[in-house]
Order: structure tokens, then C-alpha cells, then sequence
């Protein structure tokens, strides 16, 4: 082993870090003050991200099963909860002028601007096909079909990001394939009374078209952040999920002027079987908890990495699926037990995999810098 090849690509690998690595997902500071914030944001995020993914499809479906029937309206919320950002991103410019006093409100330059717009539309096209997909599936089943997507994020990731498939990450994209399989052979047991299987379809197929969406648009999230030529922060990272979320829900806004969707609110909440005032709480509480979702995952993003983020979305659909017969009394047959169990292997299996590979990277890390010494000593 060359040893002086070592030093230097020790040395190169300390000089090229910034504040946050994106790609091995690792904070790197000299501060213990720094790695308990650190451990803090990524708990702060996955809370966000259970919040958001259990909340989100129950409060969206629950608009869909109490009468409600407007699809640009559905996309609309999922993201329409982006204004509560500005709170967070006041209090961290409050923070920043008090160390300097020409500090800006906004950080992000105008190459990673014109990124959050595009990710931005890309967002409001999968926040309709999610919804539109939801209109027609019971949540347990949206939520085994949207798992789907941590296999189309290992596959986007790698494309876009260069992050490597294991033999992991390949039996778990496997698994969730073979689940989603299941689930559309058996149409007939899941579909909603007075359903065809036409809408159901439409609705399975949608639903995919959402995950492998959304799957792709992680990755790019985390390309954005490795291209964005400054430094990348929590504040910054809130404040590019403030423009995603303004620009998907300008796109869905768009929408809603076609569908006539503003006019038809009114009307709508009367007829809401839980009654008017409730309709609007139904809506308020859907914005909030999807907000969680979109926030959760880009922190998730900023603070481990991509695939972390696919994972917890994949994690929490056991909870969605035991909710959604709780409190919408949904068939969970033995095709959605299959899935489940196939998706709950998937996901063991990816997080072995990741579990794997982050301790075969610690094991170099200790060798290189035993080396590094060992060097510096002679």
C-alpha cells in the first residue's frame, strides 16, 4: 500500500469537506455542540416524517371518503402548508443578524432558485397524481403501492447521485415489486363498493406513476444540494422547501382556476358528511401534516442522505396500514398481509444493507487515519 498516495487522499478528503457532507451523509465538526445539533435536526426530521406520513394519507383520504371529490383541491393542500415555513426561517434570520447585521433574509442563490422552482412543478405534478390515485384506492392500499418508491429512489439514486446498488438494495426493490404484483392481481377483494375496476385501476396505476415521481425526485433534491456551489444549511434547506412548496402549490392552484375548484369549495363543505366547519378543519390539519411529510424528507436529505429518506417513507406504511382499518374500518385481506410482509423484508433488507455499508465505510475511515499517523509519526 502506497503510504504517501494514503496521506494524500486523507488530506484531499479534509480540504474538499464542507460544513455538511453531502454524499456520506456525515456532519463533520470539530464541536460536540455541533454533532448534538446534528443528532437533534435528525431526530427532529424523522418525527416531522412520521407526522407527515401517517397523517398525510389518512387526512387525504378521509376529505375523499366524507364527500369530498376535488383532486386539484387534494394536491392543492399537500403542499399549501409552505407559508408555516416562514416562522423558522424569520427566527434563523433573527439569529443571523445578531452576528451580522448586513446578514440577507434570503441565502439561496439564484442557480439553487431556479432549482427549487423545477423541483417545485415536479412536486405539484406528483402531489395530483397522488391524489388522484387516493380517490379511488382505500389509504392501506395507496399506502403498500407507495412503498414502492424506495425501490424507484435506490434506482433514481443511482442514476442520478452514482449511489451503489447492493445485493440489499436489489432484493429489497424486488420485494416491494413482487408486493405491488399481488396487490394488482387481487383488484377484485380491495375495490371500494360501487367502484369499477376501471377507476381502481386508474387509481393503482397512478398511484405508481407517483411513487416512481416522487422517487425520482429525492435524488435530484440531494443533486441540488452537492451542486449548489455554497453552503449548504438547516436554514437553507427550509428555505428551498419553501419554494418547492410555493411552486407545486401555485402549479395545483392552476389547476383548481381549470376545474373551477375555488367556486365549488363552498358547496362542497356543506354537503361534507362531518359536517361544514369540520370540512375546513379537515383541510387546515391535510396542509399541516403533508407539510411535515415535505419538510421531514428534504431534512432527512440535508442531514443522512436520499435513500434515508425512501426508507422512513417505506417504514411508516405498517402504521398507516393498522390506522387505516382502525379508524376507515378497510378490508385487510390476506393479498394485503402478503404485501405487507413482502414490504416489511424489502425494507429489513435495505436498512441491513445500509447498516452494512456504513460500517465498512467507518472500518476505511479507521484505517485510513491509523495510516495517516502512523505516517506522521515516521
Amino acid at each position: 500500500m502506497d503510504v504517501a498516495k494514503e496521506k494524500q487522499d486523507v488530506e484531499n478528503q479534509t480540504k474538499g469537506k464542507n460544513t455538511m457532507s453531502i454524499e456520506n451523509g456525515n456532519l463533520e465538526t470539530g464541536s460536540n455542540n455541533k454533532s448534538r445539533m446534528m443528532i437533534f435536526l435528525i431526530g427532529l426530521n424523522v418525527l416531522l416524517s412520521a407526522f407527515g406520513n401517517t397523517g398525510g394519507p389518512l387526512m387525504s383520504r378521509l376529505y375523499f371518503r366524507k364527500g369530498g371529490n376535488r383532486e386539484w383541491l387534494s394536491a392543492f393542500l399537500e403542499t399549501a402548508g409552505f407559508p408555516i415555513l416562514l416562522i423558522p426561517m424569520y427566527l434563523s434570520f433573527r439569529n443571523r443578524r445578531r452576528h451580522d447585521p448586513s446578514a440577507p433574509f434570503f441565502l439561496s442563490t439564484r442557480k439553487v432558485f431556479l432549482a427549487c422552482v423545477v423541483l417545485g412543478v415536479l412536486t405539484g405534478v406528483d402531489d395530483y397524481l397522488y391524489a388522484y390515485g387516493l380517490s379511488f384506492l382505500p389509504a392501506s392500499t395507496s399506502a403498500l403501492l407507495i412503498s414502492t418508491q424506495l425501490g424507484f429512489t435506490a434506482f433514481f439514486a443511482f442514476l442520478v447521485v452514482r449511489q451503489k446498488f447492493t445485493s440489499f438494495s436489489l432484493n429489497a426493490v424486488a420485494l416491494l415489486t413482487v408486493g405491488a404484483v399481488i396487490l394488482g392481481l387481487h383488484a377484485s377483494s380491495d375495490r371500494p363498493s360501487g367502484e369499477s375496476n376501471a377507476d381502481y385501476y386508474k387509481g393503482f396505476f397512478l398511484t405508481l406513476g407517483c411513487a416512481a415521481l416522487y422517487g425520482l425526485i429525492l435524488p435530484l433534491i440531494e443533486l441540488t444540494y452537492k451542486k449548489a456551489n455554497q453552503e449548504i444549511t438547516y436554514s437553507l434547506v427550509v428555505e428551498m422547501q419553501l419554494v418547492m412548496g410555493g411552486f407545486a402549490t401555485l402549479f395545483c392552484a392552476i389547476g383548481m382556476i381549470f376545474a373551477k375548484d375555488f367556486q365549488a369549495i363552498p358547496d362542497e363543505a356543506k354537503s361534507f358528511e362531518l359536517g361544514e366547519v369540520r370540512y375546513y378543519v379537515v383541510l387546515v390539519w391535510c396542509a399541516i401534516f403533508w407539510q411535515f411529510f415535505f419538510l421531514g424528507a428534504v431534512g432527512v436529505i440535508f442531514c443522512v442522505h436520499t435513500l434515508l429518506a425512501g426508507i422512513l417513507i417505506a417504514g411508516f406504511i405498517p402504521i398507516t396500514e393498522v390506522l387505516s382499518v382502525i379508524f376507515f374500518h378497510e378490508k385487510f385481506g390476506s393479498d394485503k398481509g402478503v404485501a405487507l410482509i413482502l414490504s416489511l423484508w424489502g425494507l429489513a433488507s435495505y436498512s441491513y444493507g445500509d447498516y452494512f455499508a456504513a460500517k465498512q465505510k467507518k472500518k476505511e475511515a479507521a484505517l485510513r487515519a491509523q495510516i495517516l499517523e502512523e505516517y506522521t509519526r515516521n
